[in-house]
């Protein structure tokens, strides 16, 4: 049987590890053909395991094409040089997932400008960036699917008095780029909505422990209710990249109350 995704081109970014990983791993079990970008191609970093090469190889075990393309996406130049080798490869992109960022929990006085920069960079920049680079093939083709990985961060805290999550371990600057990332997702909806083009939010309810939030350490791994499984995300991302996009666009959703809302219960990543 035909896979959701059968036969269609995505690309995946910040995809050696975690998130960026489960989901390109469900995606080709629905029969995508994908290209990975990061910047762990070959050797990972000293504190984060994962490398596209490893992601790449579980990926072609599904019998599809891949392409693993390194590179920085917090570098400006690196950007169209990720589409063009993805298209190079793997032809036409169809479905673009903006997931890498920069997650910085530190309180905002102690916030560098470099920080500030990589994560506007690689958190509204790069995935700006891209859509525009897609954006011209999806139109003249009809059709295309934009899924940007938000996060529950971009709420504004309710209160006063306000949860220690809030007080103490500094989210606001990687919320404060999560929200403008779900507001350029509806604000693309809108502009592309006549083209064919689906553009959607997607985001944990609670923290996904992929190494990268383990290395944060601002998530107790003792309260389950604060943790869930990556498979969540994977199985949301295929709904959200194979719907219709005359009446799946626009929306900035969260795992738990989207998968119920569309009845669908995950699979494993492999596809079982």
């Amino acid at each position: 049987m035909a896979g959701a995704l059968e036969g269609r081109v995505a690309l995946v970014t910040g995809a050696s590890r975690g998130i960026g990983a489960a989901i390109a791993e469900r995606f080709a079990a629905e029969g995508a053909h994908v290209a990975v970008t990061a910047r762990s191609l070959h050797t990972h970093s000293a504190h984060l395991p994962g490398t596209l090469a490893e992601v790449a190889a579980r990926l072609r075990d599904h019998g599809v094409r891949v392409a693993a393309i390194g590179a920085d996406l917090s570098d400006p130049a690196e950007r169209p040089r990720i589409v063009r080798e993805a298209e190079a490869a793997l032809g036409a992109i169809d479905i673009l997932v903006n997931n890498a960022a920069a997650a910085y929990y530190i309180p905002f006085e102690r916030i560098s400008e470099k920080r500030l920069r990589i994560a506007w960079e690689l958190n509204v920049r790069a995935p700006f960036e891209l859509c525009q680079l897609v954006a011209p093939g999806m139109r003249a083709r009809r059709r295309g699917w934009i899924l940007n990985v938000s996060s529950a961060t971009a709420m504004h805290p309710q209160g006063p008095p306000y949860p220690d999550f809030y007080r103490l371990h500094g989210p606001t600057v990687y919320g404060l780029t999560k929200a403008a990332l779900d507001r350029m997702t509806t604000g693309l909806a809108a502009e592309l909505f006549g083209d064919g083009i689906a553009v959607n939010a997607l985001a944990p309810v609670a923290a996904v422990l992929t190494p990268g939030v383990e290395a944060l350490g601002v998530v107790p791994k003792d309260v389950p209710d604060l943790i869930e499984p990556v498979e969540l995300m994977a199985e949301a991302a295929v709904v959200l990249a194979s719907g219709d996009p005359a009446t799946l666009t626009g929306r900035v959703v969260y795992t738990r109350p989207f998968l119920a809302e569309v009845g669908r219960d995950p699979r494993a990543l492999d596809g079982r």
